[in-house]
Formats: C-alpha cells, sequence, structure tokens
C-alpha cells in the first residue's frame, strides 16, 4: 500500500449558525488542507500519482471555496461551514478527480481542513 499527501491552504469568513458561541459571530480563517491518496500498486513510471497533478485537482476545488464568505456557497446554506463539513465538502469534491485521473486504481483516502495549527478536522473514505 503508498500514500501520498500533499498540502494548500485557503482564506474564507463563515459563521456557525445555532451554535450559541464566539464562532456564531462572523469570522474568517486561514486553512490548511491536508489530502492523502491511495493505491495498492504503482503505475508504469512508479508512481501512485504525480504530485503536482494531485496539487493542480486540489486547487481546483480549493478555488471554490477560496476568500469567499461560506455560509453564501450552496453546500453551506444549510449545513453549517464546520472544518467538519468543510472537510467533507474538499473531500467530496476532490474524490471524483483522483478516481478520473488515475483510471480507478488510486483513490482519495482522507481530506484534514486545519482552521488553526492545533484544531483539524479530518474526513476519511470508508
Amino acid at each position: 500500500m503508498f500514500e501520498l499527501k500533499v498540502t494548500d491552504h485557503f482564506s474564507a469568513a463563515h459563521n456557525l449558525r445555532e451554535f450559541y458561541g464566539k464562532c456564531e459571530n462572523l469570522h474568517g480563517h486561514n486553512w490548511f488542507v491536508e489530502a492523502r491518496v491511495r493505491a495498492r500498486n504503482l503505475d508504469k513510471t512508479g508512481l501512485v500519482m504525480d504530485f503536482g497533478l494531485i496539487k493542480k485537482c486540489l486547487k481546483t476545488v480549493l478555488d471554490i471555496i477560496d476568500h469567499q464568505y461560506l455560509n453564501e456557497i450552496e453546500a453551506f446554506k444549510i449545513d453549517n461551514p464546520s472544518s467538519e463539513n468543510i472537510a467533507i465538502f474538499i473531500f467530496n469534491n476532490l474524490a471524483p478527480y483522483i478516481s478520473e485521473e488515475t483510471d480507478g486504481r488510486a483513490w482519495l483516502h482522507s481530506v484534514s481542513a486545519w482552521e488553526s495549527g492545533n484544531a483539524s478536522a479530518t474526513c476519511m473514505a470508508d
């Protein structure tokens, strides 16, 4: 089994509805994102997947939410834009790219969304 990890970041504002604490107020974060891709076998060039291609796919997804007010994005109009739901959003949008680019040989294993240097949420494949 092989695992690759790439990181990127995005900045966005949000507020948590029905939270009843400081995070119910409008505020922003500089999120740090970690994506892990797994495969059982390497391709003919000896790779799971080109790091640059994973980074490009991740950037395509992050561009949707970068410098946005997350509560106004369709995915977060009902579900709170919590770190957990942001990780799910990134995972669900990134996974098809990974599968398509590797003809199903590799898969997205997890996405972690760090809202600060010491707090993150991770969404993992079953």
